[in-house]
């Protein structure tokens, strides 16, 4: 038991120490899971969407909130950009899980995949991650 145990180079702490003797702590591995494709509503309802358009680009990622004090929608989720412009929201359809995810605390934001300007309305394609 005391070969696992002693200093230097071998056993246990040689594993927590590092070459240098200082402790060397493994950080959590992190990663991006992919859980859904969808789009972004409510385009049409965002002022000045006709001029930040041009500045939304394939593959911008971006920040979804929670918005449970919305009275249209108590799961809400509001999407913005890096910036922190605000620019729709999760389908109602696709927001309860996620809605339930972000609620115990967990990451999700998205990811822009297509958008395609019909008049003065944006269809805003997106793929929607868990950042684990």
């Amino acid at each position: 038991m005391s070969d696992l145990i002693t200093t230097g180079s071998g056993g246990l702490m040689g594993l927590l120490h590092g070459q240098g003797g200082e402790l060397a702590i493994p950080t959590p591995f992190e990663k991006d899971i992919f859980l859904f494709d969808t789009y972004v509503v409510g385009t049409t309802y965002v002022e000045g969407m006709e001029e930040l358009e041009p500045h939304l680009n394939i593959d911008d990622r971006l920040n979804f909130f929670r918005e449970p004090d919305n009275h249209y929608d108590p799961q809400a989720i509001v999407i913005k950009t890096q910036e922190g412009v605000k620019i729709g929201y999760v389908p109602r359809q696709d927001n309860v899980i996620f809605a339930r995810l972000m609620d115990a605390g967990k990451l999700l934001f998205g990811k822009i995949t297509g958008k395609e300007k019909k008049g003065k309305w944006v269809k805003i394609a997106i793929k929607v991650y868990l950042h684990e």
